[in-house]
């Protein structure tokens, strides 16, 4: 089991990396994909250990923010300097590797319950009252439209397309928010899924209807 001291500094130089991300993928969303996996691995389990460094540091890799090979070069370096042990430190490169939504066009995908934990806890977090804000967040961030009703949603077919696309805020609720439920690895991360995926639904409703369509 990896010591308080050992995590609080993992922590600590997490938060630090984060610092500029903008809101929906800042340290709160760290703290509240922990409480998900912490969840989803009380009935689900797995190594925690592994479940709880891949949570701490799978945003420090991500490709919006930051070039992925130098990330997972500085992730490696710093939990070594920790004196974790290289069989967690490898499974946890592969974990912050393989959780992404859009690794799903990629080919020779690992899994491991861990992985699916961890994926299972960063989705929900792209799910309901909470989802909903983290994407206009980003879609602020990233000066989209919120709604465009002469850009319909796309289906992407490949890592490029997904990662490239600008399209409007309301579309990326059919383009990624409303299939992760279906996405969902483990029955308990199924079964958090719903109420978040429903109020999704509600909220679609309403906007329609306030928009006149």
């Amino acid at each position: 089991m990896i010591s308080d001291k050992t995590l609080f500094e993992i922590e600590e130089w997490a938060q630090q990396k984060l610092d500029e991300c903008e809101a929906g993928h800042d340290w709160w969303h760290i703290i509240r994909v922990r409480n998900n996996a912490k969840t989803i691995y009380q009935q689900e389990g797995g190594d925690w250990d592994v479940v709880l460094l891949s949570v701490l540091l799978h945003d420090v890799a991500d490709t919006k923010f930051f070039d992925e090979f130098e990330a997972l070069m500085m992730i490696e370096q710093k939990l070594t300097e920790l004196q974790i042990e290289k069989n967690t430190i490898d499974q946890v490169l592969l974990i912050i590797q393989n959780l992404s939504f859009s690794k799903q066009w990629s080919e020779g995908e690992y899994t491991s319950k861990e992985l699916q934990v961890v994926q299972d806890a960063d989705r929900l977090d792209a799910m309901g009252a909470i989802g909903i804000a983290r994407a206009f967040s980003y879609g602020g961030h990233k000066g989209r439209d919120f709604y465009n009703p002469d850009i319909a949603p796309q289906k992407y077919d490949s890592v490029e397309a997904y990662r490239n696309s600008n399209s409007p805020t309301i579309n990326h609720f059919y383009e990624k928010l409303l299939l992760l439920k279906k996405q969902m690895n483990t029955k308990t991360g199924q079964l958090m899924a719903e109420d978040r995926h429903r109020y999704m639904e509600q909220y679609l409703d309403q906007f329609f209807k306030e928009w006149g369509e």
